[in-house]
């Protein structure tokens, strides 16, 4: 059913802003092998990833509501 690869998405935008990971690291306050691990996962905690689409200003949200 959820075909979503949130952390490919969020690395991909990650880099598509040519921002580094000790960057979103610094932003979500954490160490950068965590943030390795978040592109490693399907699936991901609403408050973080709020968090994570406030620091890339992207709605990462979006990509779960569209199908609704």
């Amino acid at each position: 059913m959820n075909d979503i690869f949130i952390g490919r998405l969020i690395e991909n935008e990650l880099r598509r802003q040519q921002r580094s990971v000790v960057w979103l690291s610094q932003q979500l306050e954490c160490n950068r092998t965590n943030v390795y691990k978040i592109f490693e996962r399907r699936s991901i905690d609403a408050e973080l990833l709020l968090k994570i689409s406030r620091a890339l200003d992207h709605n990462f949200f979006e990509h779960y509501t569209t199908r609704l």
